[in-house]
């Protein structure tokens, strides 16, 4: 190790994901001097294991639907469909690596200094990549998150979110562990390219925080589909057998299958960070505490993104890593990013989009509100056949007549509700909605027609 540091930097940024590299960018933007450390993978989870793959996998997925569906409109469908694995994961590896090499460049052109290789804290001030000594005025940490696995018997035989984007062939038979988003989007996913797909979940529903409608829609609509659900249910252990593997449930079940991913949620990604020697402590659960600021109990050393564990969303990461460099270096006193009325979206079929208080929510809170739904059959399917419903549900403040949140389920409901969402944060009231013109026919229009 060299006795003296070897660079000295203003703002150091541990990880490349994309609240980083917006953060590294503005900085050194506004004249700071920055470097970035990345020990896997430019872009993060998102662009590597995460939003862009599984976007291009639950297209894929929807193909093998479209192409069944076509036959109503006159298309004859082939008998003999076949889909080939390779071609889509190396297609999508291309494309990942396009991506990585944009960010890359998108840093490299903003004149921030890259580091390759793995970051780790050796005091406050200090940290070392390989052989490297540096030190900062600054520092962030934007290391972001990883699966987590279940404490089991027999886990070594479970894959997990990252494996399943680059598995070298599709099984017959996966059960998924889990019933948050990951979970249900693998279902649509592995289900659309052929595989059986069966659900293990402790909990009575799928979705937990989501609006209770919304998770029961679409629990019916993927049991349409043969996905299987198994709830109230958990995994005791896993058995290697020479026809697959074998999992033993709660309640003296037994599931045979040729896979097992574990869906169950993720957890921050700081392992050989060493914060510890920088002094930073950690939560219960591994995320590191920050204030409004995103400053940690370390005013220097601040962190963002889905190692925060506040809304771990893609997006939310940029908003804030934008924001903390503009007020780090570029004297900007804009209020911190808010996190009321994030729109979101599940990836599942049908697709989910949402914004703002669920009807649980706001009933919490004490509100006295009106609910309005539609529950109907889009367009498409009057004449493909498909039996798949869309359902809309809108929550307004009786008050006020502001509407405090939208929740659909339903073909394009992550395109519908991104424009919708602007009409929540601008606090449109249901008076706006009625008052405005639908386009017609879309599905869109049933939410300035709701009575």
């Amino acid at each position: 190790m060299p006795e003296q540091p070897t660079t000295h930097y203003d703002y150091f940024v541990i990880g490349a994901g994309s609240g980083g590299v917006r953060s590294a960018r503005i900085a050194s933007g506004h004249g700071a001097k920055v470097g970035i450390a990345e020990s896997r993978f430019f872009g993060g989870t998102c662009v590597n294991v995460g939003c862009v793959p599984k976007k291009l996998f639950a297209y894929a997925a929807d193909y093998h639907a479209h192409i069944e569906d076509a036959a109503g409109y006159g298309w004859a469908s082939p008998h003999d469909m076949q889909f080939d694995w390779p071609t889509l994961r190396a297609n999508k590896d291309a494309e990942i690596e396009r991506l990585n090499g944009i960010y890359v460049r998108l840093l490299e052109n903003a004149g921030v200094t890259i580091h390759n290789g793995h970051a780790k804290f050796i005091d406050a001030n200090t940290i070392q990549i390989g052989d490297e000594i540096i030190t900062s005025d600054k520092f962030l940490i934007a290391t972001g998150g990883k699966p987590r696995m279940p404490d089991i018997d027999g886990v070594e035989h479970m894959i997990n979110s990252d494996d399943a984007f680059y598995l070298d062939e599709l099984p017959e038979s996966v059960a998924i562990y889990g019933g948050g988003y990951i979970a249900v989007e693998f279902a649509h996913i592995l289900s659309g390219l052929g595989c059986g797909v069966t659900i293990i979940h402790r909990g009575d529903n799928i979705l937990r925080g989501f609006d209770n409608d919304i998770r029961n829609h679409l629990l019916a609509e993927m049991k349409k589909q043969d996905i299987h659900f198994l709830l109230d249910t958990t995994i005791d252990s896993i058995q290697k057998t020479d026809n697959g593997l074998s999992l033993n449930l709660s309640g003296d079940l037994e599931l045979r299958c040729d896979a097992v991913l574990s869906a169950i949620g993720r957890t921050p990604n700081t392992d050989g960070l060493n914060i510890n020697k920088a002094g930073i402590k950690p939560n219960d659960h591994g995320y590191i505490p920050v204030n409004d600021c995103f400053q940690t109990n370390i005013p220097h050393i601040h962190a963002l993104g889905d190692v925060i564990g506040r809304v771990e969303l893609t997006p939310v990461a940029i908003k804030e890593g934008h924001w903390l460099a503009d007020t780090l270096f570029g004297n900007s006193d804009r209020p911190a990013p808010s996190y009321q009325n994030i729109p979101t979206a599940v990836f599942s079929r049908p697709n989910i989009g949402t914004v703002g208080l669920s009807e649980e929510e706001a009933r919490n809170k004490g509100l006295d509100i009106d609910i309005y739904k539609s529950d109907f059959k889009p367009m498409v399917h009057t004449l493909s056949g498909r039996d798949e419903r869309t359902f809309i549900k809108m929550i307004v403040d009786k008050k006020t007549e502001k509407v405090l949140g939208i929740h659909m389920c339903g073909l394009d409901s992550a395109e519908i509700l991104q424009g919708f969402a602007v009409a929540i944060k601008a606090g449109a009231t249901k008076a706006d909605f009625d008052e405005t013109i639908g386009i017609h026919p879309t599905s869109a229009e049933e939410l300035v027609t709701l009575r």
